[in-house]
């Protein structure tokens, strides 16, 4: 990867009164968003842009973003996790895979937290300043896009037996779990108001990270790493059944995930997948002895929340880099599954189930994992993408409806 020159960035925020609903500040077909439960934050237009790949992808990201942030002139007068120097980023989830590994810096930030509301302008060295206090226009969203993501039979086959040759693979004692996704794919109208597919995202799934960054978007409902002036948190998820028809069947449902030994046996890969990476950074990791189910519009998870202190000098993307890739989306040993993923998943994973998020000037951030999601390239393509743990006694079957579950969201919004 070639040294960028490094650019001095001139930083203004300022507090902003009730500015209403954030995602029409958003760019209509290239937008930059954050949001959960009507929170977050949204950009418009590109300051500048750090794209890199390869294995050393989140270390040169992070490397390039310290940089930045020395260099930058920050005037923030409100002081908020999301004001200041921020960039939003979407990282592939793979070493081998095409898609670029990015950090991009919107010109304007619009931003939410509880009673606090502000704006961030963000120049380059010698162009002309704007008035900070200046709130750009907000253009009214389009009406929800829609697309046909199709079944290939074909292809549903296709994944029941790569579950086959996985579970061939799990008794062979290759590896004790492994992640397989697959994809759906459709046309979007060209001309489409694309942040009205994460506004539907964010209406739908409150409780869940709405993300759109370079294309992707989503709603995931899994917290990757949060950083908060060297305290840290985290959300494992691992275990999926659906929601019941009716409250009775529906507290059978959850009443059967908690109780089922191999999804307790998937989760309990994941908690101590994700303590062993942080360990070496943090003190004090504190999470609940057993799972509790987590309730989403159209599924139950098994979910562990953890807490801790940073031991070091570790920023957001030094944990990302640390965490990434969880036995969660990828397996155990984490290794030797992505081996396995690389193998046997006939598609480039993109940035699908890799980190995306949010980093400041002070190593502050919230990401997670880019699930529940789709890749929107800009001629309207859509790959939408779905995946599920494989661990021994699981059903094919069983596995290729759990993945048509996780499609949902996608497919709601774009209905």
């Amino acid at each position: 990867m070639s040294t960028p020159v490094i650019p001095r960035l001139h930083v203004t925020t300022r507090a902003l009164a009730d500015p209403g609903t954030l995602f029409g500040f958003a760019d209509r077909t290239n937008p930059l968003m954050w949001m959960r439960d009507g929170a977050g934050i949204v950009g418009s237009g590109v300051a500048l842009r750090l794209s890199t790949a390869g294995e050393d992808r989140i270390t040169d990201l992070a490397t390039q973003w310290q940089q930045i942030a020395d260099t930058a002139r920050v005037r923030d007068e409100v002081g908020l996790p999301g004001t200041g120097l921020v960039a939003f980023g979407t990282i592939a989830f793979s070493a081998v895979s095409s898609a670029e590994s990015v950090l991009i810096v919107p010109r304007v930030i619009v931003g939410r937290s509880g009673e606090h509301a502000w704006i961030t302008r963000v120049s380059l060295e010698g162009e002309p300043t704007v008035d900070a206090d200046l709130l750009p226009a907000r253009t009214p969203l389009g009406q929800s896009l829609t697309a046909d993501l199709a079944e290939d039979p074909a292809d549903a086959e296709r994944h029941r037996d790569l579950v086959r040759t996985a579970l061939a693979r799990i008794q062979r004692g290759d590896v004790a779990k492994i992640v397989l996704a697959r994809t759906v794919t459709g046309q979007l109208q060209a001309d489409g108001d694309r942040r009205r597919l994460a506004a539907d995202l964010a209406a739908a799934y409150p409780q869940c990270w709405t993300y759109a960054v370079d294309g992707m978007i989503g709603a995931s409902p899994e917290t990757l790493i949060s950083v908060r002036d060297g305290s840290l948190s985290l959300r494992v998820l691992a275990g999926t059944a659906a929601r019941g028809h009716g409250a009775t069947e529906d507290r059978a449902a959850a009443e059967t995930l908690i109780e089922s030994r191999k999804d307790r046996d998937e989760h309990a890969f994941a908690v101590r997948s994700a303590l062993a990476a942080l360990a070496p950074h943090a003190a004090g990791l504190h999470g609940q002895d057993s799972p509790f189910t987590l309730r989403l519009p159209n599924l139950w998870h098994l979910a562990t929340d953890i807490s801790g202190r940073i031991s070091d000098r570790a920023s957001v993307l030094d944990l990302i880099q640390a965490l990434h890739p969880t036995a969660a989306v990828g397996g155990t040993p984490t290794l030797a599954a992505i081996d396995l993923i690389n193998e046997l998943e006939p598609f480039d994973r993109g940035r699908y189930a890799g980190p995306t998020g949010w980093v400041d000037a002070h190593g502050n951030g919230d990401w997670a994992i880019a699930l529940r999601g789709a890749q929107v390239d800009p001629d309207g393509h859509i790959t939408a993408y779905a995946g599920g743990g494989i661990v021994a006694g699981s059903d094919p079957e069983s596995e290729f409806r759990e993945t048509g579950m996780k499609f949902r969201p996608i497919r709601d919004a774009l209905s």
